[in-house]
């Protein structure tokens, strides 16, 4: 990616870095009262803690200083406390006698109380929250506590996923990822993790030899060196992690097989583009469970908005609260096809549509064939437009830094757009 540093014209990685994820720690929460139990479980619904141990017990501090008497502590304590400030205090004092120094605490009161959190945090609390909060926001304090500014950018990650099988997904993750690399320009990485009949490779017509299988069956560790050895360069920032594409082994997995693969790509690269298969298992519900995005692509027909409410209702359940998923509408238009209107489609499940995609099947047939984008095909058919707005939206940024074709304005522009 250095050959890149220096583009005037491209995106900080930063801003387009996913979610911060909190890494493998244990916490242990003592709670007064019920209902802040259950805000702080609610957190391990948070993707951002999917990695995290959590144990609630019910008493305060007093329950806690009990338990680590005889107990290795945790690398968290989150204390609810109802104390006045110096008896506050001095029960913290006594804790810390029996805590690691290590052992970061959060404090959870019900005093909007300044001077009571100036005193807390010169005595070496973390963090001092007010009851009622929303769990989100114990999330956000623990994610600074554990992966704050000093720890380096993740990569964002962009899930596809077809309603139903032909609804055209990879080809239109494909084109979106290709749109990423033109317009944000940084580096996006294809992860084709359709294993058996994944297409990424004939549609960048690259036919590498190495691939995404050949990390998941490794019998050795995955890491840095071992990724990009198998990744394959087709194009300026454009990567890819291809499918094998045969049937000559059985393709089960575990629920976090593609999970360490996945983060080590997060690491090395900016932008990740999932393409995964249209089936329903152990391990895409937990890869769908944890990425930044998630793009969901339907036909406009009764089993496709089926298919899209039953989705995206489960996912609201693994997601509960993150965005809703983008939902695209492909192939409208087919000649004598009774269709349902993107209105009344979305109407249906409570959702609004992105974007329609008309039916082409010349133009999409011959980009399938030449292994090559649509925009290589023609560019400029306005279905690029889509990708181009798909792209910027996946990717985190806003479309009043980009012209009206979707580039980003050279510096002279700039200067004279702002004279």
């Amino acid at each position: 990616m250095s050959e890149y540093d220096n583009d005037p014209n491209a995106i900080d990685d930063a801003s387009i870095a996913g979610a911060r994820l909190v890494p493998h720690i244990t916490i242990q929460a003592f709670c007064e009262n019920a209902k802040t139990a259950q805000t702080i479980e609610q957190a391990v619904s948070d993707r951002r803690m999917n990695k995290v141990a959590l144990t609630t017990h019910n008493g305060g501090i007093s329950a806690a200083i009990e338990v680590y008497r005889v107990n290795p502590t945790p690398n968290l304590i989150v204390l609810e406390s109802t104390l006045a400030a110096e008896e506050l205090i001095d029960s913290l004092d006594e804790l810390a006698g029996v805590c690691d120094a290590s052992t970061k605490v959060i404090v959870i009161g019900h005093q909007n109380d300044v001077e009571l959190y100036r005193k807390l945090i010169r005595f070496g609390v973390s963090e001092y929250l007010v009851m009622p909060f929303a769990s989100s926001a114990l999330v956000d304090t623990i994610s600074e506590q554990f992966a704050g500014e000093g720890a380096a950018p993740i990569g964002r990650t962009i899930a596809f996923l077809s309603a139903k099988g032909g609804a055209g997904s990879s080809t239109l993750a494909h084109n979106t990822a290709w749109a990423i690399s033109q317009t944000v320009r940084r580096d996006v990485l294809i992860l084709d993790m359709d294993l058996p009949f994944g297409t990424a490779g004939l549609n960048y017509n690259q036919e590498p030899p190495h691939g995404l299988a050949d990390a998941v069956f490794s019998n050795d560790v995955v890491d840095d060196v071992v990724i990009d050895r198998l990744m394959s360069k087709c194009a300026n920032h454009v990567n890819l992690l291809t499918a094998p594409g045969t049937l000559d082994r059985d393709y089960d997995f575990d629920e976090r097989s593609f999970e360490q693969i996945v983060e080590i790509c997060q690491n090395n690269v900016p932008l990740v583009v999932l393409d995964l298969p249209h089936a329903w298992n152990g391990w895409i519900r937990h890869t769908l469970s944890t990425v930044d995005e998630i793009v969901v692509v339907a036909e406009p027909d009764l089993a496709n908005l089926r298919n899209t409410k039953t989705i995206l209702d489960k996912l609201k359940e693994l997601r509960p609260d993150e965005a809703d998923p983008i939902l695209l509408l492909n192939k409208v238009g087919i000649a004598k096809r009774p269709e349902i209107a993107a209105a009344e489609f979305g109407a249906s499940i409570d959702s609004e549509c992105f974007a329609q995609i008309q039916f082409d099947p010349a133009l999409f047939g011959s980009a399938a064939n030449n292994g090559q984008m649509i925009a290589e095909v023609n560019a400029s058919h306005k279905v690029n437009e889509v990708f181009t707005n798909l792209a910027l939206k996946t990717s985190g940024r806003s479309l009043n830094e980009y012209g009206q074709q979707g580039g980003v304005l050279p510096g002279l522009l700039k200067k004279l757009k702002l004279a």
